[in-house]
């Protein structure tokens, strides 16, 4: 049934005349009273019968003002509560990170966040850029990073927004013949073992490019997606590795600027287009881009 037509019908019980009806509804009485009719066909029963020279509710027709009360009550308090969502940031916003740019940001946005009354759920999702457009269907926002050098996930059906940029170091051991190094081309590390991640990924991206310049293809003993364990294994001397800067945490790693190829990562910020639109959805990427003003402020 109609929604409109209901609050018609309602205006009736109220007002007692089309006429009425029509002056409130700003409505012609024929334009009432078509409507009256054609929400009893919608009914499927009679809804107003003569009563001399004007109309009145059948039992019927009481009984769906009783219903259209309750519906266009429901409605009112949707209507109120999108425009408190129109007006103020607040509601819960779905994010999904990838796991070392969620440890570096993820805790600012939170702080900056938690007066707002927006609500972030988030999740860590480890998949490459072109995985962003599957994410969508589930978060409102994906924090995602790709090789400078790569395309920017946006499309018809993805908005994409560049946050910051971290530049990828090698990483070495105490040990080891670079330890003293501040710099290093792409020439010396020719007969290194790595120890690197999956493909798919900007440091990957970043190992491919020195194989690219030397001509050699990298000696990779393992291939892990947590930097942790990466760590670990650098630090203890089973090779050495390409780590974003601000995700370096172990205190015996060594980072030493790659010359000689473009050595970082892009972070981007994707959602569907017009999310920002939504106050909370707006809320939750202005606090990211805080986030990531600090991040860098801090480190320079």
């Amino acid at each position: 049934m109609s929604v409109e037509r209901l609050r018609v019908l309602r205006e009736l019980a109220d007002r007692g005349t089309v006429a009425a009806v029509a002056a409130a509804l700003s409505m012609t009485p024929s334009a009432v009273s078509q409507q009256l009719k054609a929400l009893a066909r919608e009914a499927g029963v009679p809804l107003l019968e003569p009563d001399g020279r004007r109309v009145r509710l059948t039992d019927a027709g009481r009984a769906l003002v009783v219903r259209a009360d309750e519906v266009l009550a429901a409605v009112e308090r949707a209507a109120a509560e999108m425009a408190s969502y129109r007006g103020s940031a607040r509601g819960q916003v779905r994010v999904a990170l990838f796991p070392s740019g969620a440890a570096l940001l993820l805790p600012h946005v939170l702080t900056e966040l938690a007066a707002s009354g927006v609500e972030v759920v988030a999740r860590d999702e480890d998949v490459p850029p072109s995985e962003v457009p599957r994410l969508l269907a589930d978060y409102d926002v994906v924090l995602t990073h790709r090789d400078e050098r790569s395309p920017s996930v946006g499309g018809a059906r993805v908005s994409s927004r560049v946050l910051m940029r971290e530049p990828i170091d090698v990483v070495v051991g105490p040990g080891h013949r670079f330890a003293r190094n501040a710099t290093v081309m792409p020439a010396e590390l020719a007969d290194e073992t790595w120890i690197s991640v999956r493909g798919g990924f900007p440091v990957d991206d970043v190992l491919r490019s020195i194989a690219t310049v030397t001509g050699v293809q990298p000696r990779i003993a393992q291939r892990l997606n947590d930097f942790t364990v990466i760590e670990a294994l650098v630090a203890d001397g089973y090779g050495i590795a390409l780590m974003p800067h601000y995700a370096v945490r172990h205190p015996d790693l060594l980072m030493l600027r790659l010359t000689g190829v473009r050595a970082a990562r892009l972070y981007d910020l994707a959602t569907r287009p017009h999310a920002e639109k939504r106050p909370a959805v707006a809320a939750v990427l202005a606090a990211f881009q805080t986030a990531a003003r600090k991040v860098t402020d801090e480190s320079d």
